[in-house]
């Protein structure tokens, strides 16, 4: 069991438990030794739901990952490729089979594909001549991966592009799919909410999938009273601005894949007294971030500038808590403050990585181009000067900042004016071209193509009236001690979160204007409970809302949305699920179009 799944109201450790038991049901069809190839992708995902412990339980000897030419030798009966369904990798497999040494005892090839089977690289196996190798070929649908006990994700990097550019609904099947997991362990959600086209498509493919299996009726009591599924292109200006929550400060400058990060040796080295000419470590620091750390679960979700001085008051206690050993006289004295080592230890081991982390953050939050950034992303946001173009930008440009910097700002700007005049978005393509080369043209079409940076269609902006009457902007933010989620971007509130909180209280009915403003279309649909199983609740119960964002979710949003669970008066406990955890990098990233 992983603790730090079942703290909630929602125990996703029932998700974890109905993966890893397909995945061993598959692993013991293979009987013998086995060796795994893992398409390098999902070493991560599968890391979260399953330890080398456990393959080693059902026979797994060796691991290698997916590569060109032979495999290393294994002394194994089976070769089990754990892959996505790319035709590029189904190439890599039919080189690996073919090089076989036709002389070495014969071995079983089996292939899983994650999370579907696909005809096509079925074929391209087939035309390779290895499809007929294969004893098993089998799909195993690992849609929903539990990160943390809130929280789920697919994983899908390519999901955002594939939705809003490529116009393919892959990753939105498995979205339902994985929503009608869901269903099948914790009940039918009797009432869904959706903004944008793809929450459409995917309410529709759930509603047509419940048809199909209107034999099968669900008599699981319904843990989720509420699932709200939201397009990411609803609100494209969210991701862009940087985040000033611990966690996503972390992700902003480390990047968190899988929830561990990677982070320079040098501040975690032990110093020992008269050392100092000791060789710095140059190995990467690896730590792994959630909540089953006290300390971290504590931290993750304020404003950065509300950790230093969580920070001091747990060294305080800490270090008070290891003089109390003075105190201790008596052998059961003594015994006790021994059984509570353990624990203490790990305390401050805790706390000495997370002070380390600060200070890294810290290095880079008091830089002053840190700070010029912020002040330009904040003036956006708040409608200031977004119609003309920018002086910082057009520096950054001229000193040739990052061009992943330069394309958060100008599609920060965009969104900001609801597109931008044609001369200004006229002027920022050419000197961008000019910097940064030719081969952009087809990333600048790409962004231009998912909303993100456009002309302003007919002269309207409508970006003031949404931040106006949904509150976007808030102006006196308590960083210490929030009232708002506007505390997790120091002033701007997430359009995302704002809808989710006003669909539990008052109801979008309020906001119907604006909705309309917004792309795609608001729709709602009750899903019917079998008799009996209708929720009656308790005085003061909280109501849980499943919210899917589809094309990604940043760890702002999800520390907004935790802000609102544990909200007094909140009414409301929320779940997030994901196609993917990302940050303003990650997500243009995915849409710059690799130059050939």
């Amino acid at each position: 069991m992983a603790a730090h799944l079942s703290y909630g109201r929602v125990n996703l450790n029932v998700l974890r438990e109905a993966v890893r038991r397909e995945l061993r049901e598959f692993l013991d069809k293979c009987a013998g030794s086995k060796a795994i190839v893992w398409d390098e992708y999902l070493t991560g995902p599968f890391g979260l739901i399953a330890q080398y412990s456990l393959l080693k339980e059902h026979e797994v000897e060796k691991m290698f990952t997916l590569k060109g030419s032979r495999l290393p030798a294994a002394d194994v009966k089976n070769i089990i490729f754990f892959v996505r369904p790319r035709l590029e990798l189904m190439d890599i497999i039919a080189e690996n089979v073919l090089s076989e040494d036709r002389r070495s005892p014969a071995r079983d090839f089996h292939i899983l594909f994650v999370p579907r089977r696909s005809l096509l690289c079925e074929q391209r196996l087939k035309d390779q001549g290895v499809l007929g190798s294969f004893l098993h070929r089998e799909e195993y649908s690992l849609d929903l991966i539990p990160f943390d006990g809130d929280l789920l994700s697919m994983e899908s990097e390519s999901a955002f592009k594939e939705c809003y550019l490529e116009n393919d609904q892959t990753s939105l099947y498995h979205a339902a799919k994985g929503l009608m997991t869901l269903q099948a362990l914790y009940g039918t959600i009797p009432q869904i909410f959706g903004k944008g086209e793809c929450a459409r498509q995917v309410a529709n493919m759930m509603i047509r999938m419940k048809r199909e299996f209107t034999g099968s009726q669900n008599s699981i009591f319904p843990v989720f009273d509420t699932l709200l599924l939201l397009d990411r292109n609803v609100d494209l200006l969210t991701p862009l601005a940087t985040q000033l929550t611990y966690e996503g400060l972390i992700d902003e400058i480390y990047g968190i894949q899988n929830s561990y990060v990677k982070l320079p040796p040098e501040k975690f080295a032990p110093k020992k007294q008269g050392e100092s000419g000791k060789e710095l470590p140059t190995e990467a620091k690896k730590l792994q971030l959630n909540s089953a750390e006290e300390l971290y679960a504590e931290i993750r979700d304020k404003n950065f500038n509300a950790v230093g001085s969580v920070l001091s008051k747990k060294a305080k206690i800490i270090s008070a808590a290891f003089e109390e050993r003075h105190n201790a006289k008596t052998v059961g004295e003594i015994k006790q403050f021994v059984s509570q080592l353990p624990h203490m230890q790990a305390a401050r081991g805790s706390l000495a990585n997370h002070t380390s982390i600060a200070e890294l953050i810290k290095d880079v939050t008091t830089s002053e181009d840190f700070f010029d950034k912020l002040t330009v992303e904040q003036e956006f946001m708040s409608g200031i000067d977004t119609d003309k173009v920018n002086n910082y930008i057009e520096d950054c440009i001229a000193q040739k900042h990052p061009l992943i910097k330069i394309l958060r700002l100008v599609c920060l700007q965009s969104v900001c004016n609801s597109g931008l005049k044609q001369k200004v978005l006229d002027y920022y393509k050419r000197e961008i071209l000019q910097t940064y080369g030719y081969e952009h043209m087809l990333t600048l079409n790409s962004l231009e193509q998912a909303g993100l940076l456009r002309p302003q269609a007919g002269g309207r902006n409508n970006y003031p009236t949404i931040r106006k009457t949904l509150r976007l902007w808030m102006d006196d933010v308590n960083e210490q001690n929030p009232n708002d989620i506007s505390y997790v971007y120091s002033g701007y509130a997430p359009l995302s979160v704002r809808l989710a909180q006003l669909l539990a209280r008052p109801g979008w009915r309020s906001i119907e204007e604006v909705l309309k403003m917004l792309p795609g279309p608001h729709f709602e649909e009750r899903q019917q409970l079998p008799a009996g199983l209708q929720k009656k609740r308790q005085q003061g119960e909280n109501r849980v809302t499943l919210v899917f964002f589809l094309g990604g979710v940043t760890y702002a949003e999800i520390a907004a949305l935790r802000f609102l669970s544990q909200m007094e008066d909140g009414g409301t406990e929320y779940v997030i699920a994901t196609t993917k955890l990302m940050n303003g990098t990650s997500w243009i990233e995915s849409l710059m179009e690799k130059p050939f």
